[in-house]
């Protein structure tokens, strides 16, 4: 494994981006610290910022760490992050609407045709169906990790429902609200105008049958979901209604919700729920948490489902292999931002080179996220491997590996102080009638000394995130 790099510190010398920060830091007694971080703590309590790790004992509702010590972005570093961002949306919105059409990139010879077709998250209910402007996924969250001053790289594309969005904002009210002096001494850019950016892409992708200002709602599995939190405050800032599927029927051609003052018909759907539960007419008949006839509705332009159903099949981690392709097949543009060197458990070659040297690579379950179901090779010891070793060998198409890189650390207040802690990147990009992002995005920590892994389920923490005005 290289070195790790230290956003904040670059040859011995405090980088620019940092050097108000480091004062910051160094005048800031313990005690002022720690009533401070008390004092967000109490914070995002009392909004209710907490997540749900299910299958555990003890209280599922659970207080995500918050570090005070912001991540910073020079203006150069996100424009590069910026273009490759909304490239790679692009790309993987073109790949989306040509595999349920015309699949000229398998025909092309681009990329094997059973990846898709044979793929969990292919949805056949979708073949043919042209969503409004063509858009599959209207909100897609690009994990990035960074490796060096000027080497980014994907780790992952996030094409269904990305969670997360709501940190993002309210890591920056709680910044501003303990610190104001920092937004005063920095210019940084906004990240408070991503509730109406939301709001214009859903509105823009209105059906055709939409009359007039659409109607939009949240569609949410409810108060049990470990992102009801992230639900309910979204609808707030939109000022849209969030619904379960209770609330929801459909009547002829359109999709109603039932209200005090009687049905009001519903144009764009933002769900936050899984396919299989969307329709238990069109997919899982046991779903108690959708709309029956809901798909027929959307089949005939009725309403827009966001983003839609069968756009997980790009963000499968055997798809993701094939991400910089696409870009070059439908875009005819080199790829901005980089893939992870991948292996293919499916391939044999490639997995063979996988068993031979698990101890130093990441192995992945295809469909696995939330830091379950992988292997870190350097970190696990020998029976883990071994296990990992089996579970490959019984079925290879179910895993890929990826070299374990060197993630960036950034300064994290921790109980001795300040020490570089590893973190990652969710930047959340929207696609509508235009794509923006707004300058930022979620930074996930990773809490624990020398962890690579950031999931909240698995004790990693969030901090703000600044990207230095021009």
């Amino acid at each position: 494994m290289t070195q790790t790099f230290n956003e904040m510190i670059d040859g011995g010398s405090v980088r620019a981006a940092y050097q108000s920060l480091e004062k910051w830091q160094n005048e800031m007694p313990a005690d002022l610290r720690q009533m401070k971080q008390s004092e967000a703590e109490a914070l995002f309590r009392r909004v209710g910022i907490t997540f749900a790790v299910y299958g555990e004992g003890g209280d599922p509702e659970r207080l995500i760490p918050f570090d005070m010590f912001p991540r910073v972005f020079t203006a150069d570093e996100w424009r590069k992050l910026d273009r490759g961002i909304r490239q790679r949306a692009a790309a993987l919105n073109a790949f989306l609407a040509d595999v349920y059409d015309q699949r000229e990139i398998i025909r092309a010879g681009r990329i094997p045709e059973h990846l898709v077709t044979h793929n969990e998250a292919f949805e056949r209910a979708v073949v043919g169906i042209r969503p409004p402007r063509n858009v599959w996924s209207h909100i897609v969250g690009i994990d990035l990790v960074r490796t060096g001053p000027d080497q980014f790289y994907v780790l992952e594309d996030n094409c269904r429902t990305p969670s997360g969005v709501s940190y993002m904002l309210q890591n920056r009210e709680i910044m501003m609200r303990m610190f104001p002096h920092l937004f005063v001494e920095n210019r940084i850019a906004p990240v408070d105008g991503y509730a109406d950016a939301l709001r214009h892409t859903l509105a823009s992708v209105a059906p055709k049958k939409c009359d007039g200002e659409p109607n939009v709602v949240i569609l949410t599995p409810g108060h049990f979901n470990s992102a009801y939190y992230e639900h309910s405050f979204l609808a707030d800032l939109m000022g849209v209604e969030l619904v379960e599927g209770q609330d929801l029927f459909v009547d002829g051609d359109f999709c109603w919700m039932r209200t005090t003052e009687g049905p009001k018909k519903v144009d764009v759907i933002y769900r936050r729920i899984d396919d299989a539960f969307l329709d238990p007419l069109c997919f899982r008949p046991d779903s108690m948490l959708g709309v029956p006839g809901l798909m027929n509705v959307y089949r005939s332009g009725g309403v827009t489902i966001c983003s839609a159903p069968g756009a997980g099949v790009a963000d499968d981690k055997a798809i993701y292999t094939f991400v910089p392709e696409m870009i070059r097949f439908y875009l005819g543009e080199a790829p901005i931002l980089e893939n992870v060197p991948t292996w293919q458990c499916a391939i044999p070659d490639q997995c063979k080179y996988v068993l031979e040297n698990l101890g130093d690579l990441v192995v992945k379950e295809v469909h696995g996220s939330g830091g379950y179901g992988m292997l870190v090779g350097p970190k696990a010891d020998k029976s883990q491997i071994e296990a990992f070793r089996a579970k490959i060998e019984e079925k290879p198409w179910n895993y890929i590996a990826q070299p374990t890189l060197s993630l960036s650390a950034c300064p994290t207040f921790v109980e001795e102080g300040v020490a570089p802690r590893h973190v990652d990147l969710r930047p959340y990009c929207l696609v509508g009638d235009k794509i923006e992002l707004v300058p930022g995005g979620l930074t996930r920590v990773a809490l624990n000394e020398g962890s690579l892994v950031v999931n909240s389920s698995q004790g990693g923490g969030v901090k703000d995130t600044w990207v230095l005005a021009e």
